[in-house]
């Protein structure tokens, strides 16, 4: 899997980190677990198309020390579907501005 990755965080940093996300992420049932939609204007064609497997989003699983970010759009809707690929270069540009927004809005360190 291609993910982007901050590592190293200090624990004072994942407990901003983690308290942000609870209050503005959907989360998972499994623990650490949030989903980043992805902004329509930034979906490719098929994405786009593919209204029944909206929406889209990365998928983004904070650890104690560091944060993983997986470089792949999802659904949620479906396990398995066309609409669902690797980011391409202006998604996983987004994706790393709103973790660099994330961290800036927290005051942490990144």
């Amino acid at each position: 899997m291609k993910q982007y990755v901050i590592d190293e965080l200090r624990p004072e940093d994942h407990e901003k980190i983690k308290a942000w996300m609870d209050e503005h992420l959907e989360t998972a049932p499994l623990g650490g677990l949030y989903w980043l939609p992805l902004e329509e204007a930034l979906l490719e064609e098929l994405q786009r198309e593919h209204l029944q497997c909206a929406p889209h989003f990365f998928a983004l699983e904070l650890l104690d020390d560091r944060l993983c970010c997986e470089l792949l759009v999802r659904t949620r809707k479906r396990v398995s579907c066309n609409c669902m690929a690797y980011a391409t270069e202006r998604q996983t540009l987004w994706l790393m501005a709103q973790i660099d927004a994330i961290f800036a809005r927290t005051g942490t360190q990144n």
